[in-house]
């Protein structure tokens, strides 16, 4: 289970930078993710071998004071609700404000785990002026600079100490988790009904570690898996009320949570911008992937010509991932829902599949041999020996060579579609290493 952190603090105070700095991004606006606000920020940080999700609040287009602090107000409940810490980023520059105080009486109020950041401290002088934030009640003030990174190794040490070291879920591992997700009004609580509407005495809930999703075991026809219970992703620019930003940050988390996401694309509109952003998330945190074409009754027609051609679009939008199952059905009907949770069981097998490494080498050596990778300024790359790796949360692959720098993507590519031509990983992504022997 990783950790969720939020920064919050009012505007200008370097929120972004920090964001910037944390997650190691050299882009002034970090790539924007499915259902963001304007700016809206969400990337992995890792520090000491500890991996948590930071997500930035900042980013609002106010027209006045009062309007500015209401708008932050709600950001901050809404991160102490969700995060599992919060990083109050205040400016040490400009020194305490009203608006500061009022953010750090909500912290105060949450009991929750808060870092105090004095940020901009670019030189010593600066560093002793955090001493006035001591006020707040908040704690020591890390005094960091987001612009050259000073300070911010011991504010990352103290924060990693702040994280739970406890797991309820650890019970949970061994039974698939299947996160439905989609952007609104694409049917996704159609689906969850679907399955779980009727006979309410087979399933269980069980609240999760977090406080994001409920757990929903479900026990019927022969499957045993957990469904987690997910917010709608919203379209960037739509995102308005602090409601829908409260969806967002649980939206986030269970596709963190789950092993397998399902995501629902709406047969009337098509695959959209939106539906794209939702599956670089999903990619981006390494999930295995079944495509539900829902509403697939209101089609009027409905041909295999008409399937393939639809299919064909949804694997060119998705592309160069695409070898994962899509299928078409209906959660009113609910058509082909349960052949839905099959792929998706089938899924998370081929994400836990092992291959023999003397099964790799005797099938993908010859194939190395006869199309080996192209010479660069004269240099030949010579593969070796291929090994699994263990432990990895999606198939991992090494190939030992002389040289794996001068080894780029396309032929990585090719390798991998070697590989699925030869085993079963359908839906799921998997990761191929060229190291030196």
């Amino acid at each position: 289970m990783q950790n969720l952190v939020a920064i919050v603090g009012r505007p200008n105070v370097g929120k972004s930078t920090l964001f910037n700095r944390l997650t190691k991004s050299r882009q002034a606006i970090v790539t924007e993710i499915a259902g963001t606000t304007r700016d809206r920020q969400y990337g992995k940080v890792n520090w000491n071998g500890q991996d948590f999700s930071l997500v930035d609040t900042g980013g609002w287009v106010v027209n006045s004071d009062d309007v500015m602090e209401d708008e932050i107000n709600k950001q901050v409940l809404i991160a102490i609700e969700e995060a599992d810490v919060t990083l109050f980023v205040v400016d040490v520059m400009h020194g305490l404000t009203d608006l500061d105080s009022s953010v750090a009486q909500m912290l105060r109020k949450s009991g929750k785990p808060v870092v105090l950041i004095a940020n901009k401290a670019d030189n010593f002088n600066l560093a002793h002026q955090a001493a006035e934030f001591y006020s707040l009640g908040l704690g020591d003030p890390y005094g960091v600079s987001s612009i050259n990174g000073a300070g911010t190794g011991d504010m990352l040490d103290h924060l990693v100490t702040l994280f739970s070291k406890e797991n309820s879920e650890d019970e949970l591992e061994d039974i698939p988790k299947f996160a439905v997700v989609g952007r609104p009004n694409a049917g996704k609580s159609s689906i969850v009904n679907a399955l779980i509407g009727e006979d309410r005495n087979i399933v269980t809930e069980t609240a999760g570690t977090t406080r994001d999703s409920i757990h929903t075991r479900y026990e019927k026809f022969g499957m045993d898996f957990y469904l987690i219970d997910t917010a709608g992703i919203r379209k960037k620019g739509k995102v308005r009320e602090d409601l829908e930003y409260f969806s967002i940050i649980r939206s986030i988390r269970s596709i963190e949570n789950a092993d397998v996401c399902i995501l629902l694309i709406d047969a009337q509109r098509g695959i959209e911008s939106q539906d794209l952003n939702i599956f670089s998330l999903i990619q981006k945190n390494k999930k295995g992937l079944v495509v539900f074409v829902n509403k697939w009754d209101t089609v009027e027609e409905k041909s295999p010509q008409m399937m393939k051609s639809f299919e064909n679009v949804i694997r060119e939008r998705l592309a160069p991932f695409t070898d994962f199952p899509i299928i078409f059905g209906s959660a009113l009907t609910k058509q082909r829902v349960l052949k839905m949770m099959d792929l998706a069981k089938e899924v998370y097998e081929n994400k836990k599949r092992r291959v023999a490494t003397h099964e790799l080498n005797e099938v993908m050596l010859p194939i190395i041999a006869k199309t080996p990778p192209p010479a660069t300024k004269g240099k030949y790359v010579k593969i070796k020996y291929i090994t699994q790796l263990h432990n990895t949360s999606i198939p991992s692959f090494v190939f030992f060579c002389n040289l794996p720098k001068w080894i780029k993507e396309p032929y990585r590519r090719f390798i991998e579609n070697r590989m699925r031509d030869n085993w079963n990983f359908k839906g799921t992504p998997i990761n191929v290493f060229f190291r030196e022997k």
